[in-house]
């Protein structure tokens, strides 16, 4: 017997197709660079991205190429997450926060042939383009400025293609987008989305016990664009026929509640360390900001703490406590209550809300300690290692640096228990990552900088707790006998090949550092000395 079933793939440009006839009319919401909303539909997003996909195919454009986007969160960015895909080609949005010898190795890595950059970061480019080497570079002109040399005009280049659309042949494993890991150890590292892992995404994120992404919803994706395809929202929202709010450069908190109580936002996803902000602006201002009752917030990239869900509660907007990794797609995990918690105590529910969550479908999790795989009873830690049809099986044209077991499980790097439930609860790295505003910083890459400093014999860098940021990285150090050196010139020798975030906030002088045993540095015992740092 074989199944009846057709063979219809799951493919990104399906997402608009499907939107433009049954969903035409519903809005999207752009804010451009001097603060006013523009409005355009789905409708619009649909023939725009076909508009795009003819565009890159008259270029030039065969299957598989990469076309980069250095772009915030607004109306032309949308229309080349679906645009590319439908070419053929791959979109590979670039994260501008990346120091550029950072953002030139991932451009010239996977090869990007076409660019498309809004003009407000131009400054941006012209930092990469004696490293990197553009085809064509398509600039989003929104000031009518004249145009640097060797790029053209994005929206000349829509309504100058000679042929109309065709689409092209194309299977849901072909490569749809790539986006790069944050580069915690060594350069990044490449990851390719297919399509049909990306519409798995959008279909298991929106389900009512997850995300719950739908056509009643208004969504707005404040964390960017280039960060992981903004957790896969703005395909999700299409989908699912949501009206589309994209906020731009300006991230600050009281211009996203402005543009939030405008327009009615439901749902709204980004790392804790804008919704802090938030909320100790909402606090300090009761009433001023008429938000939906229906508002719902999205948190992940870093963990959240119970206090800051039980103070966003107390005003009547829900955090939904989400996990992922470049790598997984990016959710993996979502901290969602199960009917039976419903009679648990208000302490219990909340700490619960706080873990990771538990696995979406077609996900599977386990954590492996030293002994094997470890009982699911909420105290037993190991790594925990993950599985699914959105999950990275390797990374692009490098190194897998032992990041997959022989039976073909993702290691997270990340020691976690899980409860009876299913739910885990991270519980520390095993490498000495510092996740600093949702963003990973490599102490290591630090330290190896540092030691190349003349006056520096030996360093250390390592997590401390910060009010805003979670996490920022100090650095203690031996100097060498007879030098001197302060924080200041330390800064600047590091922002020659690190971006001013990834810098250390503060630098401690000692006389000698914990080693363990065979000679490596003790960080534990770094860790719980300076517990309890004071920021300046």
């Amino acid at each position: 017997m074989k199944s009846t079933m057709m063979s219809s793939p799951m493919l990104v440009p399906d997402l608009t197709h499907r939107a433009a006839k049954i969903f035409a009319s519903v809005a999207v919401i752009s804010v451009e660079p001097d603060g006013t909303r523009s409005r355009s539909t789905l409708g619009d997003l649909h023939r725009r991205s076909r508009e795009l996909a003819g565009a890159l195919q008259a270029a030039g454009l065969v299957k598989g190429d990469r076309v980069a986007t250095l772009m915030w969160n607004e109306r032309e960015h949308l229309e080349a997450y679906f645009g590319v895909p439908a070419s053929g080609g791959v979109l590979h949005a670039l994260n501008m926060r990346l120091h550029p010898q950072d953002l030139a190795h991932v451009v010239v890595h996977a090869q990007d042939r076409f660019l498309i950059v809004e003009d407000v970061l131009l400054p941006v480019y012209e930092q990469l383009r004696a490293s990197v080497h553009f085809e064509r570079v398509f600039v989003v002109n929104r000031s009518g400025e004249k145009l640097p040399e060797g790029t053209e005009c994005y929206e000349a280049f829509l309504a100058g293609a000679d042929t109309a659309f065709s689409p092209p042949d194309l299977s849901e494993y072909d490569p749809a987008a790539i986006c790069y890991t944050s580069g915690t150890t060594g350069k990044p590292k490449g990851v390719v989305y297919s399509h049909r892992s990306i519409c798995l995404h959008a279909l298991a994120i929106s389900l009512p016990d997850q995300i719950s992404v739908s056509r009643f919803e208004t969504v707005c994706p404040v964390s960017s664009m280039f960060h992981v395809n903004a957790w896969g929202l703005p395909f999700a929202a299409v989908m699912a026929g949501s009206r589309t709010v994209l906020p731009g450069r300006n991230l600050q908190p009281e211009a996203l509640l402005d543009l939030f109580a405008a327009e009615q936002v439901t749902l709204t996803a980004a790392v804790p360390t804008v919704w802090m902000a938030i909320l100790n602006l909402i606090e300090a201002n009761p009433g001023r900001w008429k938000l939906s009752p229906k508002l719902r917030i999205g948190m992940g990239g870093a963990a959240c703490a119970e206090s800051l869900i039980r103070r966003f509660d107390a005003l009547g907007i829900q955090i939904i406590h989400a996990w992922g990794m470049t790598e997984t797609g990016p959710i993996a995990t979502v901290a969602t209550l199960k009917p039976v918690m419903d009679t648990w105590s208000e302490d219990d529910r909340y700490a619960q809300r706080s873990r990771q969550g538990m696995a979406l479908p077609f996900i599977d999790l386990r954590a492996v300690g030293d002994d094997g795989e470890c009982p699911w009873d909420g105290e037993t830690t190991g790594e925990l290692e993950i599985r699914g049809p959105w999950v990275a099986a390797e990374y692009h044209d490098q190194d897998n640096d032992g990041k997959w077991t022989a039976d073909g499980w993702f290691r997270t790097g990340d020691v976690v228990s899980i409860d009876p439930e299913g739910y885990i609860r991270i519980t520390d790295r095993l490498k000495d990552l510092i996740k600093s505003g949702g963003e990973w910083i490599s102490s290591i890459d630090l330290e190896n900088t540092l030691i190349g400093h003349p006056a520096v014999r030996e360093a250390a860098v390592i997590a401390v707790p910060h009010p805003k940021w979670q996490e920022r990285p100090l650095a203690v150090l031996i100097l060498r006998d007879g030098t001197t050196v302060d924080a200041a010139e330390l800064r600047s020798f590091l922002e020659r090949d690190f971006a001013r975030w990834q810098v250390p906030d503060a630098f401690v002088f000692v006389d000698e550092l914990p080693h363990t045993s065979t000679g490596k540095l003790l960080k534990t015992k770094l860790r719980h000395d300076f517990r309890e740092w004071q920021w300046e």
